[in-house]
């Protein structure tokens, strides 16, 4: 549904530490994580005028991450609600089913979703538009030929967050 003056609702945030850096989380007033972005993000987010600084709704998060940065975590439980295309939403589901130490390329996703060949350059923008880094898994996303491609929060937090999941890269 598309933010209108009518819609407009809180948005929550806080910070919390990880292995990749600082991460900016977002919520809406339901708890649904909306976001999760790192410094120097490309499309990344920023702490806007009208939020409300509040660790409060994002503590299972907190708690997750910090066991996922141990090592302690496979996959994330939480509330999401990544708004976008169609198009974008299908893509973003897909990524929900790569799993944790894995890595698929832009072409198995496009066939995941039933796209069409030459759709693989959209697959590819839909995931770089990805708002939930870390908790929507495009950093396991890699080229065909097995080269870490692309990653709006940079390829040395790709190869940092694949690494700890213990994925087989390429080298």
């Amino acid at each position: 549904m598309p933010v209108t003056a009518t819609t407009m609702t809180t948005t929550y945030w806080t910070e919390t530490d990880s292995l990749v850096g600082r991460l900016l989380l977002t919520a809406g007033p339901d708890g649904a994580l909306t976001s999760l972005s790192v410094p120097g993000q490309k499309g990344g987010r920023s702490v806007q005028d009208g939020w409300r600084h509040d660790a409060g709704p994002f503590r299972a998060a907190a708690e997750q991450l910090a066991a996922y940065f141990a090592g302690e975590l496979k996959e994330f439980r939480l509330p999401l609600r990544a708004e976008g295309t169609a198009f974008r939403e299908r893509v973003w589901a897909a990524l929900d089913d790569v799993p944790y130490g894995a890595t698929t390329t832009y072409g198995e996703i496009a066939a995941r979703i039933g796209a069409s060949r030459p759709a693989v350059r959209a697959v590819g923008g839909a995931i770089g538009a990805n708002p939930l880094l870390i908790l929507r898994p495009c950093h396991r996303v890699i080229g065909s030929d097995g080269s870490l491609t692309g990653y709006a929060g940079g390829l040395e937090r790709k190869t940092r967050l694949l690494t700890l999941e213990g994925a087989a890269l390429a080298g």
